[in-house]
Order: structure tokens, then C-alpha cells, then sequence
């Protein structure tokens, strides 16, 4: 897949590699040393994603980074730098942390599972990144944190990300003291899945990918749409509506194949349908 470039001062720079191997779309933050969420940060990812949603030959996603830095957040230079705008850069927060929330609903409600490979830090806005995705394989040398009370901002998009994943006095714990937590911690927090060595990260993210796009990629579709939608409902609604969409999916051709193959002893041969 092409690469999406930004022109800054008369060059072209590479803001996200994206390159398909096998089933699996690796998307790579290419603006070390900080792969700050700019705009056009933002925006190369939001059109990487969305070219995958509709590519069939794509099972499943993975966002790592290039540097030391996995991602630490918005622009802070571009942000201040609108302060000297008229309206003291009140339009171009608003279109930031809108399209901040884009992005990561982006990734929530994408078809494709989409993993976060984190073989460094991930603060701010990047640690909303890592929570965002379905899955996430950190490096034993990455670390997390949503710092923004430390400089009068705190980090009230990246919480809703965070509040979901880990418990209310652990994302707290992170939010108001703004600490850099470890990747065990990370992971005993229920932000992380797995952490390994640092030469692992990639390769392990893959296995997850390779494991995922050896799925019906209508299952996955529907259930990771269910997942979401159902986390969200109380408990009674929550059954009715899993109910409802586990008879949909038993009504799908590839569960009848998936069914008749586990009973024939076979592999299945999935169709997407």
C-alpha cells in the first residue's frame, strides 16, 4: 500500500508506512522522536484505517512505531502555536480533540481487529492510542501515562479510552498523579495483553494477527461490534441483544461451515458470509 506523506518545509515525510504482510496491515508512526498526533498524523492514520475497513485481503491490524517513542501524544508545538490566532486557537482545539475522538471510535469500530505494538513510551493521547486497540503487546522497557495534569491539561479524552480498559481507582491512580506506570504494571492494569523482550514485540503482535486472520472475518466483525455494543448496556439488555446476534451468526454461512467442520474432523474453508 502507498504511503501517506505530509509536506513539511519543501520535503515529503513519510507520517505512516503502511505495508500489508500476509492478512495482516502493519501501520508504522514514522515521525520520531515523539510520533506526535498531529493533524496530519491523525488524519494518515484515520485514511490508513479506512482504506482497510473495505480491503478484504486484510484480517487484522497492527499499529507499531519507529524510535524510542511509541507515541506521546497530541502536537503540543502546533497546538501552541494557534494560541496567536483571533480566537486564541479555540477552532483548532476543538478540531484537534475532534478529530483525536474520530480516530480512536475509528478503531474501536473497525471491523479488522487492530493491535498496538508498544516497544516504548506511550503518554497522553498515545497512552489513549494503545487503549483503543482490541489488543496490545508491550516491550519490557515500555511505559505509560496520562500526564497531562503535570502542565494544567488533564486527560479527559484519553480517560474515556482508559476508563474502559482498566478499573476506576487504577485509571485514576494514572490520571491524577500524571506517574509513568511500567509495562507489568501496564498489563496487571489490564492495558496491555502480553509484555515481552523488546526484539519481541512485533513478532509477537504478529502471532496474534496470524491467529486472528485464521478466523471467519464475519465472526470477528460481528463479534467485536457485539463486544463494544454490549459493554455499554446493563446487564438484561446486554443478553437480549448478544441473544439476537448470536442467532444472526448462527444463520451465517460460515457458521454452518464452521459447525460442519468441527464435527467432520476438518478444516474450515471460510467465505466471509
Amino acid at each position: 500500500m502507498a504511503q501517506l506523506a505530509e509536506t513539511l518545509s519543501g520535503k515529503a515525510i513519510s507520517l505512516v508506512e503502511a505495508r500489508q504482510e500476509d492478512a495482516t496491515l502493519i501501520l508504522t508512526l514514522k515521525n520520531p522522536p515523539a510520533n506526535a498526533l498531529s493533524i496530519a498524523m491523525m488524519e494518515a492514520l484515520l485514511g490508513a484505517l479506512e482504506r482497510a475497513r473495505g480491503n478484504d485481503a486484510v484480517r487484522a491490524i497492527i499499529i507499531t512505531h519507529e524510535g524510542k517513542v511509541f507515541c506521546a501524544g497530541h502536537d503540543l508545538k502546533e497546538m501552541t502555536a494557534h494560541r496567536a490566532d483571533e480566537d486564541r486557537g479555540r477552532e483548532f482545539f476543538a478540531r484537534t480533540m475532534g478529530l483525536c475522538s474520530k480516530l480512536m471510535q475509528t478503531i474501536v469500530r473497525h471491523p479488522k481487529p487492530v493491535i498496538a505494538a508498544v516497544g516504548g513510551v506511550a503518554t497522553a493521547a498515545g497512552c489513549q492510542l494503545v487503549a483503543s486497540c482490541d489488543l496490545a503487546v508491550a516491550g519490557t522497557g515500555a511505559r505509560f501515562a496520562t500526564p497531562g495534569v503535570n502542565i494544567g491539561l488533564f486527560c479527559s479524552t484519553p480517560m474515556v479510552a482508559l476508563s474502559r480498559n482498566v478499573s476506576r481507582k487504577q485509571a485514576m491512580e494514572m490520571l491524577l498523579t500524571g506517574e509513568m506506570i511500567d509495562a507489568e504494571t501496564a498489563r496487571a492494569f489490564g492495558l496491555v495483553n502480553r509484555v515481552v523482550a523488546p526484539d519481541e514485540v512485533n513478532q509477537t503482535a504478529m502471532k496474534f494477527a496470524q491467529t486472528i486472520a485464521s478466523k471467519s472475518p464475519l465472526t470477528l466483525k460481528i463479534g467485536k461490534e457485539a463486544f463494544y455494543e454490549q459493554a455499554e448496556m446493563g446487564l438484561g439488555e446486554a443478553y437480549e441483544y448478544t441473544a439476537r446476534v448470536m442467532v444472526e451468526n448462527m444463520l451465517a454461512r460460515d457458521a454452518e461451515e464452521g459447525i460442519g467442520a468441527f464435527l467432520e474432523k476438518r478444516k474450515p474453508e471460510w467465505k466471509g458470509e
